[in-house]
């Protein structure tokens, strides 16, 4: 089916943050993440780690107080569907190493102070409360994130059957990889698809006129054959994450990707800036060739 490989984090939070003005555990390095996909955050905030699904970026500062050898790790949770249980996956993706110089490590300088201050970004505050507006208006348009299945192995069908009794919100690391070998796009179909029409995928027909602001709801939905988490991207324009399954996003920056977990419902507010026709996919190769993609149009 196809799992992204990101680094460890809670999946339904873009990151794993410590409380507002919090620092981080000493001991290792200090992470403050200050911008993602397009923009820069509201404000600054302490994290531990990054959750990383296909196609989204962070930016992030890093302090290191000692020298030596850092490993940059990608750390996820895997689930063995068959036994029921959970196991930690580790890979060394690199390794960082940090010098000794003139600057005597832990001693306090401007610099350092400043690192420590978790600071709000006002430009970019003031910026995105230009759109707050729009915040609370109905939903102009929805998406459901789903699969259907058809002439799979008989093994396959009745392994994936077993394996539909529980979905972790995101399967961050493929389990059966030989229920992936044998389901191909001639087999599985990923759709996307308008409620309100019952178009999917290329068959949907969406226009907007350049000022357009729009809000979409993105529903990734459980009951389906083997529901998984989309990294859903949308070319040429940006958004901001207003909520996730009700939830309020306090703390909004632009953004090109947001990462939907399996059963949930994340609300988005997309400003259409650039004319053109722009395609909006899942960033999951196997799921993009397998039918996860549409077209939308700005005049």
């Amino acid at each position: 089916m196809g799992a992204p490989r990101q680094n460890a984090g809670q999946p339904d939070a873009p990151m794993g943050a410590t409380p507002p003005g919090t620092p981080p555990p000493t001991g290792r390095p200090r992470i403050k993440v200050i911008g993602t996909d397009i923009g820069a955050f509201e404000r600054e905030e302490w994290v531990e780690s990054i959750v990383l699904s296909p196609a989204e970026r962070y930016i992030v500062h890093v302090r290191f107080d000692e020298p030596g050898d850092y490993a940059l790790v990608n750390r996820v949770q895997g689930i063995d569907h068959l036994g029921g249980v959970f196991f930690p996956e580790t890979d060394r993706l690199g390794t960082v190493r940090v010098v000794a110089g003139t600057q005597t490590f832990g001693a306090p300088t401007p610099a350092r102070a400043s690192f420590d201050t978790l600071r709000a970004n006002l430009p970019a505050a003031r910026e995105i409360a230009l759109y707050r507006e729009y915040f609370d208006d109905p939903i102009d348009h929805e998406l459901t994130l789903t699969l259907e299945t058809s002439g799979i192995p008989y093994i396959v069908e009745r392994l994936m059957r077993f394996d539909s009794a529980y979905f972790h919100p995101v399967e961050w690391s493929g389990t059966m990889p030989m229920m992936n070998w044998n389901s191909t796009s001639e087999e599985v179909r990923w759709i996307v698809r308008d409620p309100a029409t019952g178009a999917e995928n290329m068959d949907i027909d969406w226009e907007f006129e350049v000022g357009d602001v729009v809000k979409i709801r993105l529903h990734n939905e459980r009951r389906s054959f083997h529901a998984m988490q989309h990294p859903f991207h949308i070319h040429g324009q940006r958004f901001l994450v207003l909520a996730r399954n009700g939830v309020p996003n306090e703390n909004l920056a632009w953004k090109d990707t947001v990462l939907l977990p399996t059963g949930t419902t994340t609300d988005i507010l997309l400003e259409i800036t650039n004319p053109g026709s722009w395609m909006a996919h899942c960033h999951i190769s196997e799921h993009l060739e397998a039918g996860m993609r549409m077209l939308f149009t700005v005049k």
